[in-house]
């Protein structure tokens, strides 16, 4: 249930200054610059709506861990009788212009950390409403305001006889009537004539309406579930980012009671995290660069999806679920006792895939083609273990991935998929079941092979560690076939067999000219020769192969390239023969015939 008051803004922030009123731990950092501060304080000064604040009363089953709004330092410990749920900016940066006997850390319009006190001008203030925002003042933590690269002072308010002669009346004591009045004698005292009449008319304008200032304010009740609390701070919550369900475990697994007795000390769900992906990253850079942030590659979401996908599975093998899933509410609803459980367990499972993905000739990010179809994999690999270690269970799992590449099986909706993939693959690897249907509704068209140009597209970074996997052999590097472990080294990307520059001359007989047909993996060396007619820098390169032209002949047929279309210059006949080549490659990896191009109706059939 839920209840709407109206609470004065005093009492709102004697709250967060007490610790009653806190933040639950998944909310990001207060972060509002110095413009929208003095717009916040203007809009209080005037009495004009702040918008309604959205709190969530403890002592439910949600139990989070919580966190003092920025500056708030009450004494000891104490336990938060609300969590705010959305008002945070407006709030934290009230309390601090408004509350805290300090300057505000704010920033300026170029996002450069400052300190700012706020001031109210009150000859200003006691004009036209619409002026309201040009009387609220900020000052830096000296108080003194300078220009002409800090050479010249146009003011200074270090005093309160400087505050007083400047009519600038400091707003951090607005709710401390004793300052407030020890202030106003010495304003009055400077220009008892002028100064009298002004400060009735502040008074008045600006502090009566500061200190009756109310703000309407939501109560969930105790009782409110973690879905729901996730779902309605998503719907209020003005700061346009969306609650990542990772932050939100994190505050609850933090403010789990029952680990917290056990070992006196609360769950650190990002340390246990950056341990796993460190581990994980460092051994195989498939599953992304530390460097750039842990959630590259490998993400902390996928890894959550494995252990709800695993847990479900359980829960459904023991009758207490009804499917396999790993939607939000999931993941939501993932106990610490089992994350703590199964994690291991995922790690040692993504630890699997990742030598499982080398075998594959797959090993950096960028020639991964789906991250997504790492999720079950793992989950089925810790649920069967080492029942995946067989001869047959390989060739299992290795047509199941190869068709979810090259069928391109991946690339919508994924979370139905993950739920029918664990399901089906469980029971055909264990038990000699149907294949899953990710294996028996792929299909590969031969006429895609035309259309993949990009990595953007999964079968085309698949064909091309099928090249590697099935022994091509680098045009420099002649000694031996590419290894995963030599792509780095040798510079290994994706080039054009038939350079660019050839087909400026109309050479292309009407065929694609830049699809993965005319592209194959070699390092950088080979292809720094590779300029000009295919004829011509063949040459060069059997000349410092050191190689008979039959045995370089070889070289080029271990990447499904028909050696005299290259000699010849002849891109029909080359374009026509690897693309059948191609075909078979994929034929083979997906344990089921390409879809021919080319055939009469009949014989398609």
């Amino acid at each position: 249930m839920a209840a709407l008051d109206n609470v004065k803004l005093k009492d709102v922030l004697a709250d967060v200054a007490s610790g009653s009123l806190q933040l639950p731990d998944f909310q990001r950092n207060w972060k509002w610059d110095d413009d929208r501060i003095r717009a916040i304080i203007a809009t209080v000064t005037l009495d004009y709506p702040l918008g309604v604040v959205m709190t969530l009363q403890t002592g439910g089953a949600t139990r989070f861990r919580s966190r003092t709004l920025t500056g708030a330092r009450p004494e000891g410990d104490p336990a938060a009788d609300l969590l705010l749920l959305d008002g945070q900016q407006r709030l934290t940066s009230l309390f601090q212009a408004l509350w805290l006997d300090a300057p505000v850390e704010t920033a300026d319009s170029r996002n450069k950390p400052i300190q700012r006190w706020y001031y109210v001008d009150i000859a200003k203030a006691v004009g036209p409403s619409a002026d309201r925002d040009e009387a609220i003042v900020s000052v830096p933590a000296d108080k003194v305001l300078r220009t002409d690269f800090n050479r010249t002072v146009v003011l200074d308010l270090s005093s309160t006889e400087a505050e007083c002669a400047a009519g600038l009346f400091p707003l951090h004591f607005v709710f401390d009537a004793q300052r407030v009045n020890e202030w106003k004698k010495a304003y009055i005292k400077a220009d008892e004539d002028r100064n009298w009449d002004l400060w009735g008319q502040f008074d008045e304008a600006v502090l009566q309406q500061v200190r009756a200032f109310q703000v309407p304010m939501i109560r969930l009740g105790a009782a409110t579930s973690m879905d729901a609390v996730c779902a309605v701070f998503e719907r209020v919550n003005t700061g346009g980012v969306p609650l990542n369900v990772f932050e939100l475990l994190t505050a609850t697994y933090a403010g789990d009671r029952d680990y917290v007795d056990q070992t006196g000390d609360y769950y650190q769900l990002p340390e246990v995290w950056r341990e796993i992906k460190q581990a994980l990253a460092h051994k195989y850079p498939v599953f992304g660069r530390i460097d750039s942030g842990l959630e590259n590659g490998l993400s902390s979401i996928d890894f959550l999806q494995a252990i709800a996908l695993v847990r479900t599975w359980e829960r459904k093998q023991a009758g207490l679920g009804a499917t396999v899933s790993c939607k939000r509410r999931d993941l939501l609803d993932l106990p610490l006792v089992d994350f703590v459980r199964l994690a291991p367990k995922l790690a040692d499972a993504f630890a699997w895939v990742g030598d499982f993905l080398e075998q594959q000739c797959i090993v950096r990010p960028a020639d991964l083609p789906y991250k997504t179809q790492l999720v079950p994999l793992a989950a089925v690999r810790a649920i069967l273990d080492t029942a995946m270690d067989g001869l047959g269970a390989e060739e299992k799992i290795e047509q199941w991935f190869w068709c979810g590449v090259l069928g391109e099986m991946y690339g919508g909706s994924t979370e139905t998929r993950f739920t029918k993939d664990v399901e089906q693959l469980v029971p055909w690897i264990a038990q000699d079941e149907r294949a899953p249907e990710t294996v028996t509704e792929a299909f590969f068209f031969a006429d895609r092979l035309d259309t993949l140009t990009t990595r953007n597209s999964a079968a085309y970074k698949g064909i091309y560690a099928l090249l590697i996997k099935q022994g091509a052999v680098d045009w420099h590097h002649t000694d031996a076939p590419l290894s995963p472990g030599r792509l780095d080294e040798y510079g290994v990307d994706i080039r054009q067999v038939f350079p660019k520059t050839w087909f400026r001359r109309g050479n292309s007989e009407g065929l694609p000219t830049s699809s993965i047909v005319n592209k194959t993996p070699l390092s950088y060396r080979a292809a720094m020769d590779m300029t000009g007619a295919p004829s011509s820098y063949l040459s060069t390169m059997i000349a410092a192969s050191d190689m008979r032209p039959e045995w370089f002949d070889d070289v080029l047929a271990t990447h499904l390239i028909d050696p005299d279309a290259l000699r010849e210059n002849d891109y029909e006949r080359f374009y026509r023969d690897r693309s059948k080549q191609l075909q078979d490659l994929v034929h083979s990896a997906m344990g089921k015939k390409t879809m021919l191009r080319d055939l009469p109706e009949d014989d398609a059939r």
